[in-house]
């Protein structure tokens, strides 16, 4: 089926939802199988820090959606526009030097890329969890929003996602919204896009896809995980990220003690603290996402409840356009006049 709205329309996809890029996990064969599946495939910048790396995938990207006539979505990058960010400016570049389709911002002020991305006539869809950051992104004329509300793996937000979309489409009529929180089958996405969202934003279903190259172990906690196993921690990066509630999690803990947060605050240390943070997070990440690790740290949304079964990301795509149209069809037969 194919789904015309503002978000299709403007990208040219053939159903609204979007593989979110995820850190660690996302990679140029799930990226891939999502555009040929008709929808946006997106992947992180960080996943990509040596030389040339993301050069190359950017340009196997270019090349397949302008010479492969299966593909009937498109990509995205992630750029975390944060300061304390200290691959910002070379992957800005490299997104501009490669013209980039959609570029979603992350953790920071995003009006420079906003600016430099239009340039090319690229889009830039913008994380929000409030509707003081989001003002702040419409004002720098952004393409459109990522509601992350509850639920949602890696940055969550506080707010109920139903609220958050609504209170967005209200306040800024006339910019699509992604629903980012909780979605992993076809009638999540019915639901939100019934909320007024113009797209469903989903990771965590996409980390139990044949084609994610982290260990077995992170897959089957997916799997094997409730939505009462996904806590809150600021031990990553800082900022308040979502993970599956381990035996390492319980035992570095979920606040950073006083210091830290001092460290964090203080405006002559906050940006090197928060660099310095963010690396030791990395090194827990890139460590557990390895086979045998006991030093587990994974990242996940409270989606894991509904998660059973790992899959080509082709499959995933397909199940959850079947599962929409069936609870069209029920809600649909459901409703008398």
């Amino acid at each position: 089926m194919r789904i015309r709205n503002d978000f299709t329309e403007m990208l040219g996809l053939q159903f609204p939802l979007v593989m979110a890029p995820m850190f660690l996990v996302s990679n140029e064969s799930m990226v891939t199988a999502a555009m040929e599946s008709g929808i946006l495939g997106c992947f992180p910048s960080l996943n990509y820090r040596t030389a040339n790396s993301l050069d190359k995938v950017l340009d196997s990207l270019n090349e397949k959606k302008h010479t492969n006539r299966e593909l009937k979505g498109t990509f995205g990058m992630n750029l975390i526009v944060q300061r304390s960010n200290p691959w910002y400016r070379q992957h800005l570049e490299k997104c501009l030097n490669h013209k980039v389709p959609v570029v979603i911002t992350s953790l920071g002020n995003p009006e420079e890329t906003i600016e430099k991305v239009h340039e090319y006539g690229g889009r830039v869809f913008c994380d929000v969890t409030n509707l003081a950051h989001a003002g702040k992104c419409a004002k720098a004329q952004c393409d459109g929003f990522i509601a992350v509300g509850q639920g949602a793996g890696g940055h969550a937000g506080p707010f109920p996602l139903a609220l958050l979309v609504e209170s967005l489409k209200k306040n800024f009529p006339g910019l699509p919204v992604l629903a980012a929180g909780g979605i992993a089958n076809g009638r999540a996405i019915l639901s939100v896009l019934a909320s007024g969202a113009s797209a469903a934003y989903c990771g965590t279903r996409f980390i139990a896809s044949s084609e994610a190259t982290v260990s077995q172990e992170y897959k089957d906690a997916i799997l094997s995980s409730g939505m009462q196993d996904i806590v809150m921690t600021e031990r990553i990066s800082g900022t308040p990220c979502t993970i599956i509630n381990t035996p390492f999690a319980k035992k570095v803990g979920l606040k950073q003690n006083l210091f830290e947060k001092w460290m964090s605050q203080n405006p002559r240390t906050k940006k090197y603290f928060k660099m310095l943070i963010q690396k030791r997070g990395f090194n827990w990440l890139e460590a557990a996402i390895k086979p045998g690790n006991y030093q587990n740290l994974w990242c996940a949304g409270q989606s894991v409840e509904i998660i059973h079964e790992i899959l080509p990301v082709k499959s995933i795509v397909r199940s959850m356009i079947l599962e929409f149209e069936e609870a069209w069809k029920e809600l649909n037969h459901s409703i008398s006049t």
